[in-house]
C-alpha cells in the first residue's frame, strides 16, 4: 500500500515529522515499512508563465514553436517548445535557467533551432505528476503569473510504501493507515468516511441477493447526465500515480480514488448497458463471461457473479464484464459497492489467476458498514467533477449478520505478554482500536473465556468494530492490547532452562559427526530432501532394491523431484556437480540428515482426524502407520585432490581408502568399531565397494562409484562415496566413554611384514593381529603394502607397526617379542600369513 503523506495529512492531525519517523511509528504498531520515496523536493525554479505570442519556425521536421512568456520579472522569456497543444493567453508551468525539475535535471539557457531559449515549458511528466506527455501541461485560467508551481500543484509529497499482511486488510487504505498512525501518535483521527448521505427512500436500480453465502449488503446508486468527456482533476490524477494506480478517466478514476481513500472497492456500470434487475448470484455450469481485459473465461459453480437478464455482467469483486464497461460516452452510470464472502472472493481469484486491487481488499476483509457511505462519496465527486445529476433513491439490499461478540478476561493480555496490564489499559487499548467493550461474559457464558480466565479477574465483553473481521477470540485482542502498548515495552527475558535437560544421545552423536568431519577436511552441505525416478534409474539401483520404494510428495516443489528421498547420496552428487561446474574440482563433502524409507504395504496417505476431541488409540496407529521410518544418516562424497598439491610436493586423489576412513571417523565418534567387508551394492563399482559392520550389524557402505553412475550424473572419474546410518550406530554405541588411565611407561614399537594372499582382506589380518597381541596392545596402525617380486606371484606384503605398553610397568624386549609372536601365529592361522623373508 503506498500512502502520500499529503493524503494521509487530511484525515489526521500528524505533528511535524519527517515521512522515516512517521513509518517508524506505523511500524512499530505492527505495518511493516517497505519504501520512503520522496518527490519534487529537488524542484526549484518552476513558476507559473503566460504565453503572449507564439512564432512557429519553419525548416524543421517537426513542429517548433518560438514562444514569448511572462513569468512575473521585468521583461517576458524567449523559450523554443515543440508542443503544439497550447495557445497565446493560456497559462503554463516554466523552468527558469538554473531551474531543476524532478529527478535532478537541471534547465539552463541555450541556443537551439536558431534561437534562444530561456527556461522550457513543462508537461505533466516533466514535473512528476503523471506519465502524460503528449503535450504541455495547460493550468486553470487566472492561476497567478510568478506563483511557485511546485506549491501550487503539491509537486513535493513524500510517499510511505508498507507491506499489508492479510490480516489487517483495513489498512489497504488511506482510512485504515490514518487510524494508525493517529492511535501512533496520540493524534485526532478525521474519519473520511463520515459522510451523510441521505436518508433511504425508494430504491435506486433494482437488485437482490440470490446467495447469502456469497454477499450479505448490496448497494447501487445512480448518476445521470454525466460528461464523460471531463478530464479527472489534477489533483486526484497526482494521488492516483503516487498510490500506484494509473489514471484512465474519471469515473474509473473516481471509483479507484474511493477504494484508496476508504477501503471499499467500487465499480461503474454503465446504465444503458443493463438489462434488467441486478442479482447477485453464483455462477452456473459451463457459464462464460468476457471481462475488461478481453479475455472470455469459463465459470465455475462456486464463482460469485453480479448479473442481470443477459446473464453474467462481472466477476464480483474481481473485475467487470466488457459489456457493461464504461465508454467514452457513458452518461448514465450505476454505481455498486458491496460486501461479498472474503473467501468466495479469494478463491475465484486463486482458480482464474485474476488477482486485482479489489480482490485484494475482498480477500482481507473489508468493512461491512461502508457501501452505503462509499456509494455516496463516489456519486459525489461523480455530480461535482463530471456534472452529473444524484438520482434520488439508493438500492440498498442485506443480510442480517450477528456481531461479533468475545469475551475475554482483563488479566488475559498481560498473561500473554508477561506483563502487568491493569483493566483500565486494556480497556482504553480495545476502545482505541475501535472495539465496544462492556463488563461480563457473553450469555451463555464463553467456554474458552472460562478457560482462560484466573480468580480476580474482570471478564469483559468485547465487540470488534466492523473493519476488523480478523478479531474473533480472546488471542486477537490480546495481542491488540500489546500491539497498542507497544512491543518494544516487552521484556526481553531468555527462559530458564529446566535442570536436568540436555540434548539427547542421538543429537550429541549429530554434532560430534558434524565437528569430526569437517575437522577431517570434509565441508558440510545442506540439500533438499526430495529426488525423482531419474535419480533412482541413475543410481543403477535395481527394480527390487527397497530404495525405490518411496513417499510421494502431494504438493512438490518441483515434477522432476516428487519423491521423499530414501538416500544421501543424490543430493551429495548434484552439490558435487554444482562446484565442479564452478571450478571447485578438489571437493570433499558432507551431509547429515533424515531419509524415509515406508515399508512395505503401509498406508499411501495417514487419516486425516478432526480437533474436536482426542484421538483414539487405533486412530493413532494409523497414523504411524502411515508415516515411513526416519533414520538419521551420514553421507560423504570425495573427488579431486583430497590432500592438496603445493609448494610442499604432489597432492594426493580421494580414493575409496578415504570414503571408507570417513566412515572410521564416525564410527570413533560413536565409540564403536567398524569392520570392512568387501561386497556388491549399488551405487558403487563392484570390485571397489565395502560393507561397514558394526559387529553383525550392517551399518551402511563406502567405496569408489560405479562408472555409470559417474557417467549419469556428470561426476568426476574415481568419484568416491560413504553413507552410514546414524541411527544404527547410536542403538550399538556402548553407552558412556570408560576412560583409561594415562600409563606413565614409555612404548614399545614393534614392526612386522606379513606375507598374504592378495585376496586376503587387510581387516581380517588386522582383526587377527589385534586379538592375538593381546592386552598389552596400544594400537596398530597399517603403514605399507607392497605388491612385487618380492612378495611373490598373487601375493602382497603388509606392514604394520603394533605399540606396546603397560600401565605399571616398563615392558621388556621379551614380553613385546612375545605378543608380536602371538599375533603373527593367530594372523597365520586364521589367514595364512606369514613373515616376510622367513
Amino acid at each position: 500500500m503506498k500512502v502520500p503523506l499529503s493524503w494521509l495529512r487530511e484525515y489526521v492531525d500528524l505533528p511535524a515529522a519527517t515521512a522515516h519517523e512517521i513509518a517508524d511509528r506505523l511500524t512499530a504498531a505492527g505495518l511493516k515499512l517497505e519504501a520512503v520515496t520522496s518527490y519534487g523536493h529537488d524542484v526549484k525554479s518552476v513558476v507559473v508563465g503566460e504565453v503572449l505570442a507564439i512564432e512557429e519556425l519553419e525548416g524543421f521536421k517537426k513542429p517548433i514553436r518560438h514562444c514569448q512568456v511572462e513569468v512575473g520579472e521585468a521583461a517576458p522569456r524567449e523559450i523554443v517548445c515543440g508542443a503544439t497543444n497550447f495557445v497565446v493567453g493560456d497559462r503554463v508551468p516554466v523552468v527558469l535557467p538554473g531551474g531543476v525539475l524532478p529527478g535532478g535535471f537541471e534547465v539552463g539557457a541555450r541556443k537551439t533551432y536558431g534561437r534562444m531559449s530561456e527556461g522550457m515549458i513543462c508537461s505533466e511528466r516533466e514535473l512528476g505528476l503523471s506519465d502524460e506527455h503528449n503535450g504541455i501541461m495547460v493550468l486553470p485560467e487566472g492561476t497567478p503569473i510568478g506563483a511557485d508551481v511546485a506549491e501550487l500543484l503539491g509537486l513535493r509529497d513524500d510517499v510511505i510504501e508498507l507491506e499489508i499482511t492479510p490480516d489487517i486488510g483495513y489498512a489497504l487504505s488511506i482510512r485504515g493507515v490514518a487510524r494508525e498512525a493517529a492511535t501512533a501518535f496520540g493524534v485526532a483521527f478525521l474519519d473520511p468516511a463520515d459522510v451523510s448521505p441521505p436518508a433511504e427512500a425508494a430504491p435506486s436500480y433494482p437488485a437482490s441477493i440470490a446467495d447469502a453465502s456469497a454477499c450479505d449488503r448490496f448497494v447501487l446508486r445512480e448518476i445521470q447526465g454525466f460528461d464523460p468527456a471531463t478530464p479527472s482533476p489534477l489533483w486526484m490524477r497526482t494521488r492516483l500515480s503516487r498510490a500506484g494506480m494509473r489514471p484512465v478517466s474519471l469515473a474509473v478514476d473516481v471509483t479507484n480514488y474511493v477504494m484508496l481513500e476508504l477501503g471499499q472497492p467500487l465499480h461503474a456500470f454503465d446504465a444503458t448497458r443493463l438489462d434488467g434487475e441486478i442479482v447477485v448470484r453464483r455462477a452456473e455450469p459451463g457459464e462464460k463471461l468476457e471481462t475488461l481485459d478481453h479475455a472470455v473465461r469459463t465459470l465455475d459453480p462456486e464463482d460469485i457473479l453480479i448479473t442481470d437478464r443477459s446473464g453474467a455482467i462481472s466477476m464480483a469483486g474481481t473485475m467487470g464484464g466488457l459489456n457493461t464497461e464504461i465508454s467514452g460516452t457513458s452518461t448514465d452510470i450505476v454505481i455498486e459497492a458491496a460486501h461479498f464472502s472474503a473467501s468466495g472472493i479469494a478463491r475465484m481469484s486463486r482458480r482464474h489467476n485474476l488477482v486485482s486491487e479489489a480482490s485484494k481488499r475482498f480477500e482481507r476483509g473489508v468493512d461491512r458498514e461502508l457501501p452505503l457511505y462509499a456509494s455516496w462519496r463516489a456519486v459525489s465527486l461523480l455530480a461535482e467533477l463530471g456534472g452529473g445529476v444524484i438520482q434520488p433513491g439508493v438500492t440498498h439490499a442485506a443480510i442480517e449478520i450477528e456481531p461479533v461478540q468475545i469475551s475475554i478476561p482483563s488479566g488475559y493480555p498481560g498473561r500473554v505478554a508477561g506483563v502487568v496490564y491493569d483493566r483500565e489499559t486494556v480497556v482504553r487499548n480495545l476502545e482505541q482500536v475501535g472495539c465496544t467493550v462492556v463488563e461480563g461474559s457473553v450469555e451463555p457464558a464463553d467456554e474458552l473465556a472460562a478457560k482462560l480466565a484466573v480468580t480476580g479477574d474482570d471478564m469483559l465483553t468485547v465487540t470488534p468494530p466492523s473493519w476488523r473481521p480478523d478479531l474473533t477470540d480472546p488471542n486477537d485482542l490480546a495481542e491488540e492490547v500489546i500491539r497498542i502498548e507497544g512491543y518494544d515495552k516487552l521484556p526481553s527475558i531468555l527462559p530458564g532452562a529446566p535442570a536436568g535437560a540436555g540434548l539427547t544421545p542421538g543429537q550429541r552423536l549429530r554434532r560430534r559427526t558434524g565437528r569430526a568431519l569437517a575437522a577431517s577436511g570434509h565441508v558440510e552441505i545442506l540439500a533438499y530432501p526430495f529426488f525423482g525416478e531419474r535419480d533412482l534409474d541413475n543410481l543403477q539401483l535395481p527394480a527390487d532394491d527397497p530404495r525405490r520404494l518411496a513417499v510421494r510428495l502431494a504438493n512438490p516443489l518441483s515434477e522432476d523431484e516428487p519423491l521423499l528421498r530414501t538416500t544421501l547420496l543424490p543430493g551429495l552428487f548434484k552439490t558435487l556437480v554444482r562446484n565442479v561446474g564452478r571450478g571447485f574440482g578438489d571437493v570433499a563433502l558432507f551431509e547429515t540428515g533424515l531419509v524415509y524409507r515406508p515399508s512395505e504395504g503401509a498406508p499411501a496417505t495417514a487419516p486425516v482426524l478432526g480437533v474436536d476431541r482426542r484421538p483414539e488409540a487405533g486412530e493413532l496407529a494409523s497414523i504411524e502407520a502411515a508415516l515411513p521410518a526416519q533414520p538419521l544418516r551420514a553421507g560423504v562424497v570425495l573427488a579431486g585432490e583430497f590432500e592438496r598439491s603445493g609448494w610442499w610436493g604432489k597432492g594426493r586423489q580421494a580414493s575409496w581408502a578415504d570414503a571408507v576412513e570417513a566412515a572410521r571417523v564416525v564410527a570413533r565418534e560413536a565409540g564403536v568399531v567398524l569392520e570392512v567387508r568387501a561386497d556388491r551394492h549399488e551405487p558403487w563399482h563392484p570390485g571397489r565397494c565395502a560393507a561397514l559392520y558394526v559387529g553383525d550389524v550392517l551399518v551402511g557402505h563406502a567405496g569408489e562409484l560405479h562408472p555409470r553412475v559417474i557417467e549419469a550424473y556428470g561426476l568426476p572419474p574415481r568419484t568416491s562415496a560413504m553413507e552410514i546410518e546414524l541411527t544404527r550406530l547410536e542403538e550399538l554405541t556402548p553407552g558412556p566413554v570408560q576412560v583409561s588411565s594415562i600409563s606413565a611407561y614409555p612404548i614399545a614399537t614393534q614392526d612386522v611384514a606379513l606375507i598374504v594372499e592378495a585376496a586376503t582382506p587387510v581387516a581380517e589380518v588386522e582383526a587377527a593381529l589385534r586379538e592375538g597381541a593381546g592386552e598389552l596392545l596400544e594400537s596398530i596402525r597399517l603403514f605399507d603394502v607392497y605388491t612385487g617380486a618380492q612378495a611373490g606371484e598373487g601375493s602382497k606384503s603388509l606392514a604394520y607397526s603394533l605399540r606396546f605398553r603397560a600401565a605399571d610397568r616398563t615392558l621388556t624386549v621379551e614380553e613385546t617379542t612375545a605378543a608380536r609372536d602371538a599375533a603373527v601365529a593367530l594372523a597365520g592361522e586364521r589367514t595364512g600369513a606369514r613373515l616376510r623373508g622367513a
